[in-house]
């Protein structure tokens, strides 16, 4: 193996074409030099330069072995500059695995924007998947990030997690509704009316607690019809098929046709929580991981399930 050192004390021989010039530059004595040159052509079975008693110049051989050693310098110099980037978190890139709403909420295209401000060069993929399919992705660490519905289950000996979104409810109704006209609402006026149900496909049971926080708020929705998407839900309302329960962070998404109301009385909330592996291997998603905390406003750069 070559020893990057003497490679080094070779192509300042080699450019200053004398032993003292070099040794100078190279902040050393001759004598060490000239004793590394020696070692360095013996390993290699190859004489670098022709000496006589006014000069040291290089061999045929040694012009071709100074132009590969240049190359080979500047490459490590640039694979050290890279490593140190990576390891700042100014380089690399991240995986990240997130539900729809995190794309609706903004909170994704926000932290990705964050990030982009001061780590331009960040390479980012992403892809949406159910929250146990990110969950496993982060233990096997094929995700860096994950946005999910559900957090990994209290004390998880491998993951960390924080919510980073509780979005509250809009009651959506078509403008043509006896309703769309009144600013304020009670659960009175909600009860006997047809409803559009969003079925989530991460799981049934955001389906069942949605209905039980309308009976707890003191209505039973008469459901008539389900989507799988929040947005086709809201295109059944605009076509007047019904009145949904949609979040607040869906809001600019309502096509024409569609009133959205606040309904402060109702408790119902969408959450959203960032979950990642305990132990952080690459600086880089540290940095992302608290800068989603810190647009969340949570403060810490972690938090347990």
């Amino acid at each position: 193996m070559l020893d990057i050192r003497q490679l080094q004390y070779f192509v300042a021989v080699a450019e200053e074409e004398h032993v003292g010039r070099a040794a100078e530059r190279l902040h050393i004595s001759q004598s060490p030099l000239s004793r590394q040159i020696a070692q360095l052509e013996d390993k290699l079975g190859l004489t670098l330069f022709e000496r006589n008693a006014q000069r040291i110049r290089l061999t045929r051989d040694g012009r071709t072995f100074l132009a590969e050693t240049q190359a080979f310098l500047t490459h490590g110099n640039r694979l050290e500059a890279l490593a140190r980037r990576l390891g700042r978190g100014d380089e690399g890139g991240l995986c990240i695995g997130y539900i729809e709403n995190a794309m609706h909420s903004g909170v994704l295209p926000d932290g990705l924007r964050a990030l982009r401000l001061t780590r331009p060069a960040v390479h980012v993929a992403l892809y949406n998947m159910h929250s146990a399919e990110q969950v496993e992705g982060l233990r096997q660490r094929s995700l860096d990030i994950a946005l999910l519905c559900e957090p990994p289950l209290p004390g998880d000996p491998d993951l960390d997690c924080a919510q980073v979104l509780s979005d509250p409810m809009l009651l959506a109704m078509p403008e043509s509704h006896p309703l769309a006209s009144r600013e304020t609402l009670t659960p009175e006026d909600l009860a006997g009316q047809e409803w559009i149900a969003v079925l989530h496909k991460e799981s049934a049971l955001k389906h069942d607690n949605f209905v039980a926080a309308c009976a707890r708020a003191g209505f039973t929705p008469d459901i008539r019809m389900e989507a799988t998407e929040p947005l086709t839900a809201l295109g059944l309302v605009a076509a007047g098929l019904g009145m949904a329960m949609i979040q607040h962070s869906l809001r600019q998404h309502a096509p024409a046709g569609v009133v959205l109301r606040a309904l402060p009385w109702f408790a119902y909330r969408t959450p959203l929580w960032a979950a990642w592996h305990k132990v952080n291997l690459r600086p880089l998603v540290g940095i992302f991981r608290v800068t989603l905390l810190a647009q969340a406003g949570v403060n810490g750069a972690t938090v347990e399930a």
